[in-house]
Parts: C-alpha cells; sequence; structure tokens
C-alpha cells in the first residue's frame, strides 16, 4: 500500500514552527486590539459567483486558480411541508394543532403535530428527500418525548390528550423516489408536490481571497444601519490552485483586515488609508521585520481605470505581439493587469508604458495626495511606485504593497488597497472600504531569514526513579502546571541515563524523583545551561524554577 502524504501544494506545520506561526497571529491580534479591530470569521466556502462579481472574472484567481465544484441537487424540506400542508388542508383531512410547547418542541426537531380533521387523533408527520434512518429516528423519538414523563409533568393537559390515542407516525417523501423499507408502525405517504422540492446544484468555491467574504457578511448582516465604521480582521486559510513555490501553497493562511461602512461614517476619508498603512508599519515593527518598504499607487477611480484602460491598450497593440501569452490575453480582457505581470522578459516593455497618475482626475489626485500627508505626518516612510496594481478587480484609488528584500523576486510581505465599489459590484449599499491580506507563510520565511528560531523549551522535566513513582511524578507535575510552569513528564520505565537525554532535548531543567526525595522532600534539580545541581526542598520548588 502507498504511504499517504499530504497533497500536493498543501503541508504539515510541526513544532518548533508552530510557536513562530502563534506569536505572529498573537502579535497581530495585539496589535488590532489597539486599534478597535474586532475579529470576523467568514465560511471557507462560499457561492462561486461572489468572487466571479466582486474579484472579476477576467482576473487570473477565478480564471485559472480556484477550487470550484457542483454541490448538487438540495433538498427543500420547506417547499415538501407547505405544499403537503395545503393539499391536505383543502382536503380537509387534518389540521395543525395550534401552537403548544410540545408542538414548538416537535417542530424543532422537525416533526409537526397534525390531528385528524374527523377523529381529532394526534399523527406526528415529518419531510424527507427519502425513507432514512435520520427521518425514522425524529418520528419514533418524538413520540416517545410526547408520551415522556417530562411533558406529563411540565405540561398536563398536552400529556392526558396524547396518552388517550396511539399516535400515528407519518414520513411524508416526494413522489416517485423509491420507497424500500420503512421501520415497523410508520406509514409513508409518496406526495407529488406542485412545486419543486429539489433545488438545482449550486456552484460552490473554496475561498481565495477573503476580502468579499467580509464584504458579503456586511450587506447580509445589514452591518451599515449602525452608521458606524466596520472595522473587521480576520486570520484564517485561503485556497488557490496555483503552481506551488517557495512561500506559496495551495491551502495558505492569511491575516488580512477591512475599514468599511456608509459614506457618512468617514469610510471615503484618505484619513482610514493612512491610518490602516501606519498600523501595517507598527504590526511589522512588532514583529520584528526590519528593513521592510512600502509602496504606494493610486489606481484612482472607476472612471479614471476606463479611461487609462483605453490608453493602455492603445499603446499595448504594437508591443504585445513581444509579450507572454498571459499578456497577451490581458491586453484584451483587461489591459491593467499587464502591469502585474512577473514574467522578466516583459519588464522592459512595461516600464515604458504610459503610467496611471497621468490618468486620474482631481479628485483622486486630491485624496492620494492627502494620504501621503498624512503618512509624512506620523512618519511613516513609503515610496511610490506608478506601476503598482492589485491583481483584483476591485480596487480602488490607494493601492499598496509591503516589501522585503530577503523574500527574493517574489518581495512582497502584504498587499491591499481601496474597493469603494465593491459592496455595490455584489449587490449591496454603498460602502467604501479599505483593507489588506498579508500571507502567513511569507512572514514566516522572513522571520526565519532575519533571526534563528530556536525550540522552546519546557521549564523542568519530571523524572521519576522507578514505575512505582510515576503516581507521585503525576502529581507533581500538576502541582507546577498550576502555578504556570511548563512541565514534560518522563517515565519511571527509563534508565536515568535516558531521562537526561530526553530531558536535555526538551526542559531546561530536570527534576529527579525517587523514594529518598520523596520521603525527604527535598528535589535534586539539574540545570543543563549551566550545569549546576541544586537541592531544593518542595515548597521552594516553584520559584526556584522561575528563577
Amino acid at each position: 500500500m502507498a504511504t499517504l502524504k499530504a497533497v500536493r501544494g498543501t503541508r504539515d506545520l510541526l513544532p518548533p514552527e508552530t510557536a513562530l506561526w502563534n506569536r505572529i497571529e498573537a502579535t497581530a491580534r495585539a496589535v488590532f486590539a489597539r486599534y478597535n479591530f474586532g475579529e470576523i470569521r467568514t465560511p471557507v466556502f462560499e457561492d462561486t459567483s461572489l468572487f466571479a462579481r466582486g474579484v472579476g472574472e477576467e482576473t487570473d484567481i477565478v480564471s485559472k486558480e480556484m477550487y470550484t465544484w457542483e454541490d448538487g441537487e438540495r433538498f427543500d424540506q420547506t417547499a415538501l411541508a407547505n405544499s403537503w400542508f395545503e393539499a391536505v388542508g383543502a382536503e380537509k383531512r387534518f389540521y395543525r394543532e395550534g401552537a403548544n410547547r410540545v408542538s414548538s418542541v416537535l417542530q424543532e426537531n422537525g416533526v409537526y403535530w397534525m390531528g385528524e380533521q374527523t377523529t381529532g387523533h394526534p399523527v406526528f408527520v415529518a419531510f424527507a428527500p427519502k425513507i432514512t434512518r435520520d427521518a425514522i429516528d425524529r418520528l419514533l423519538s418524538s413520540r416517545a418525548y410526547a408520551k415522556s414523563a417530562l411533558v406529563q409533568k411540565d405540561y398536563p393537559q398536552d400529556s392526558e390528550y396524547l396518552r388517550k390515542f396511539h399516535i400515528r407516525l407519518l414520513l411524508v417523501i416526494p413522489a416517485g423516489v423509491g420507497v424500500g423499507d420503512s421501520a415497523q408502525d410508520i406509514e409513508v405517504q409518496q406526495f407529488q408536490s406542485p412545486t419543486p422540492v429539489f433545488k438545482s446544484s449550486q456552484s460552490l468555491t473554496l475561498r481565495p481571497e477573503n476580502t468579499a467574504g467580509v464584504v458579503r457578511a456586511y450587506i447580509e448582516h445589514q452591518l451599515g444601519e449602525t452608521g458606524q465604521l466596520q472595522k473587521l480582521y480576520y486570520i484564517g486559510p485561503q485556497f488557490r490552485r496555483e503552481r506551488p513555490q517557495k512561500g506559496r501553497y495551495r491551502q495558505f493562511s492569511q491575516i488580512g483586515a477591512e475599514v468599511l461602512g456608509p459614506t457618512s461614517a468617514g469610510s471615503e476619508s484618505p484619513l482610514r488609508d493612512a491610518e490602516v498603512l501606519e498600523m501595517l508599519a507598527t504590526l511589522l515593527d512588532e514583529l520584528g521585520i526590519k528593513g521592510w518598504v512600502l509602496e504606494l499607487n493610486s489606481v484612482g477611480s472607476a472612471a479614471d481605470r476606463a479611461r487609462y484602460n483605453d490608453t493602455l491598450r492603445a499603446a499595448l497593440i504594437p508591443v504585445v505581439g513581444q509579450m507572454c501569452v498571459d499578456c497577451q490575453r490581458r491586453a484584451v480582457t483587461n489591459p491593467l493587469r499587464v502591469l502585474d505581470c512577473k514574467v522578466p522578459e516583459d519588464q522592459p516593455i512595461i516600464e515604458k508604458l504610459p503610467v496611471i497618475a497621468d490618468s486620474l482626475d482631481e479628485a483622486s489626485k486630491t485624496h492620494f495626495a492627502a494620504v501621503l500627508a498624512a503618512l509624512d505626518a506620523a512618519g511613516v516612510p513609503y515610496t511610490r511606485n506608478h506601476r503598482l496594481v492589485r491583481g483584483l478587480d476591485y480596487y480602488t484609488r490607494t493601492t499598496f504593497e509591503f516589501t522585503h528584500s530577503g523574500l527574493g523576486a517574489q518581495n512582497a510581505l502584504l498587499g491591499g488597497g481601496r474597493y469603494d465599489g465593491l459592496s455595490e459590484a455584489i449587490g449591496g449599499p454603498k460602502a467604501p472600504g479599505i483593507g489588506f491580506a498579508m500571507g502567513e507563510d511569507r512572514l514566516v520565511l522572513t522571520l526565519q531569514a532575519l533571526e534563528a528560531v530556536a525550540q522552546t523549551k519546557a521549564d523542568a522535566f519530571i523524572a521519576p526513579l522507578g514505575e512505582n513513582m510515576n503516581p507521585a511524578a503525576l502529581a507533581l507535575g500538576r502541582e507546577l502546571r498550576r502555578q504556570g510552569l511548563s512541565v514534560e513528564l518522563g517515565d519511571g520505565s527509563f534508565r536515568l541515563k535516558k531521562s537526561f537525554e530526553t530531558a536535555d532535548k526538551t526542559a531546561r531543567r530536570i527534576v529527579i524523583l525517587g523514594e529518598d526525595e520523596l520521603q525527604s522532600g527535598i528535589l535534586t534539580v539539574k540545570d543543563f545551561a549551566s550545569g549546576t545541581q541544586s537541592k531544593v526542598p518542595r515548597g521552594e520548588l516553584v520559584a526556584f524554577l522561575k528563577g
């Protein structure tokens, strides 16, 4: 049998590297909290149309890199139930029991309390796409609940009525599906619904980025109705089917944040852009990343971009035949994407193309100038890069990247920008915003290049001398851990030499625990860094290990 391994483009994160990941995430959370950001957690998959409409159908992400699948037909229980209720009501065969606590509990279980029109005999009804164990169990458990002592105690009137009858159980399934075997005492009715009870398949996609999902959540939960700016951050996995390379994986983790809201809350203000950039400078500094470079550009408004696209398309006509296949396609579908090309041979041509700064209107120029002025006042250094565009269609005005020379040719640490029209593009209200995303893999590579990542060792390793000392060792370990110390527990079956070798690899000190130490209350402790060995009373052990 072949050995199972992680799928190409994915990987396992193991200690001690996970300690660095945890430090990065803890630092990010602490910085975000100081800037009054709150965490948002969105699903890892969304309706495919969210990314097609929000990110852009002609972007590489949507056209080539997404993990997309058809979810298949879905059973609409509500549609079947409503059609059946309407039909039996018209035939005057059943009536629905009035609202009461027992019927409410049953409905939470997907079971409805009906009554026979002529006799009043209770019937419990469930709906399912076919006969399933789950549907049968729901009906049986609902009848058991109705007859239980709990109902008799809490709802005596309902209980008295239900106990008069043997409650009929009815499972309604769509006509045309196989009936097969059913549980004893459960009737099955195949019902021909006049309305469809199976919804068509839905195209779903693992999120390739998180901004579109955050804006979707903003719209769905009507966060704009608060009238306040929404300052939201996220930490989690994203998925892109791209060629794996150093620092780039098909499942990758991002740290990102978004600031968006109604214009009345100041969401369009250049100060929002500058504050996000200043926060990122603070975060990188606190992570210990020195030598970062902030590159800035403005891609203008939607009208500016349309005007620039026309200029760019015309400029590309005589030279595009000399460029890569992707650039030849982009020159037709979305010329701005050409500027995002990383093919070395195309760079001399790109350098000679018109710059977007010449196509900006006065409002975009004024906005960008205000961003730069605020950064100057805060002392955040930056470099203007007229060729900088982001790879997603929703960006407007301010776009940026933080780069670092330690990452080689693909030197971007993080990137982001303003997206004033994204909410409207996916069917929401006007909600200008700005955000960013940073790949944690890139941050880890940068920090590993800047510093040696040492394995964190436990405060103490407890070495019991003999298996009969294992219970005492566990008790001592519990005592030390409850005082905030990290403790590795050995085993009495180890020879003393093995205990020392294991302890030296995993802890800063070893605590010897034998019969003599247990009786006297004086423990032998060796410090591996200094080589000193000490006799420590048990009552002073915590202070000694913390020292």
